[in-house]
């Protein structure tokens, strides 16, 4: 028999894989069951929804890209605006070898899902701010170390920030529409020259 938290797993794996290379709307209960050689009473035993399968795709995906992009991307071997340059040319990498791999590049998962169902899911859109959220962080603290160290001037840092995710993802979804991912390599440098100026102090 196999155990339950392999064909969870397997269920997420599948559902991710698919829904990435394709979208949420295209891919049903059925097919997900079938990439996993899951049969559809499983599925029920496991997530009561797809939904609620996509809301552990999210938490998977986002766990896979911490692990292998941000953790490798943002250690601290380099100052902190070199991290945000090497993870620039890791995501660039990485697209460049899912079109080389299946003629499509895939884009941003979270921005995908974001895209196709913000306005129709409210818990998904939820979730996926949740995980932008977690990326600005991340670059909010590489933005403040960089103030603090001399090597960037004063800035707004939320706001710098923010622009800066926004800016990405716009690069991102220009990249995938053209289905090249040397968009990227062309444009998304120019995320690490953007600044907002801190707020002036009210008199």
């Amino acid at each position: 028999m196999v155990p339950a938290t392999d064909t969870r797993q397997r269920l997420i794996d599948s559902a991710r894989e698919l829904i990435y290379s394709r979208s949420y709307a295209d891919v049903g209960v059925a097919a997900i069951c079938e990439h996993a050689g899951v049969r559809k009473g499983s599925f029920y035993h496991f997530f009561p929804s797809k939904q609620e399968l996509t809301l552990a795709v999210l938490d998977a995906s986002f766990l896979e890209m911490k692990q292998q992009l941000l953790d490798r991307a943002f250690a601290p071997d380099r100052p902190p605006l070199a991290r945000l340059e090497r993870f620039l040319d890791m995501t660039w990498a990485f697209q460049k070898q899912m079109k080389e791999a299946t003629g499509h590049m895939p884009g941003c998962p979270f921005g995908n899902l974001g895209a196709e169902l913000s306005t129709r899911d409210e818990t998904i859109r939820r979730k996926v701010d949740a995980v932008f959220s977690s990326l600005r962080s991340g670059m909010r603290d590489l933005l403040a170390e960089a103030v603090q160290a001399g090597d960037l001037e004063p800035v707004d840092i939320d706001a710098t920030a923010a622009a800066m995710l926004a800016y990405f993802e716009g690069v991102l979804l220009t990249a995938k529409t053209r289905n090249d991912p040397d968009v990227l390599k062309q444009l998304a440098p120019a995320m690490l020259g953007i600044r907002i100026p801190p707020q002036a102090e009210s008199a």
